[in-house]
């Protein structure tokens, strides 16, 4: 069974998305060993351009330390696939590593040191979410990605 772990920035604070996301952590437990890693977001009040980078590069640093033996980056300019893609892409992974590093950056983006030390980036829109609703899109398409290469119905 695939170990997943989901690298973030931030916590969720909100109810209605952590009783999302702990049905999703639920459904995927037959199908893989799920974990989610929350990473302490850097703060700065309204900041500036320079301490942006600031954030990204403290927060990069944090994130290229959780990163495991094949890591897939969230991000906007990343490859967009559907459903079916996402699916085929978790099988293959799953044929050629035990583990798979899924990373949601910060409110500000992430480090070009951690664009650059992904292994894969896919893009699940080109709209922009909040992170914390963008982590429960992930676990429903990661679930959905497991119906599928079982053939379990979910996805239609």
């Amino acid at each position: 069974m695939i170990n997943i772990n989901l690298v973030c920035v931030g916590s969720i604070k909100e109810k209605f998305y952590k009783d999302a996301l702990e049905e999703y952590i639920k459904r995927l437990k037959p199908f893989c060993n799920f974990e989610i890693t929350e990473l302490k977001e850097t703060n700065y009040f309204n900041p500036t351009p320079s301490e942006i980078e600031k954030i990204k590069l403290d927060e990069g640093k944090k994130i290229l330390n959780k990163m495991g033996k094949f890591n897939v980056l969230l991000d906007l300019n990343g490859k967009e696939l559907s459903s079916e893609e996402l699916s085929s892409f978790i099988l293959k992974k799953q044929n050629e590593t035990s583990q798979i590093t899924f990373i949601i950056g910060g409110s500000y983006g992430v480090s070009e040191e951690v664009k650059n030390k992904a292994d894969y980036k896919v893009s699940f829109s080109r709209l922009t979410f909040p992170h914390q609703l963008m982590r429960v899109i992930f676990l429903e398409q990661l679930y959905r990605s497991f119906t599928i290469i079982f053939n379990k119905g979910y996805h239609k």
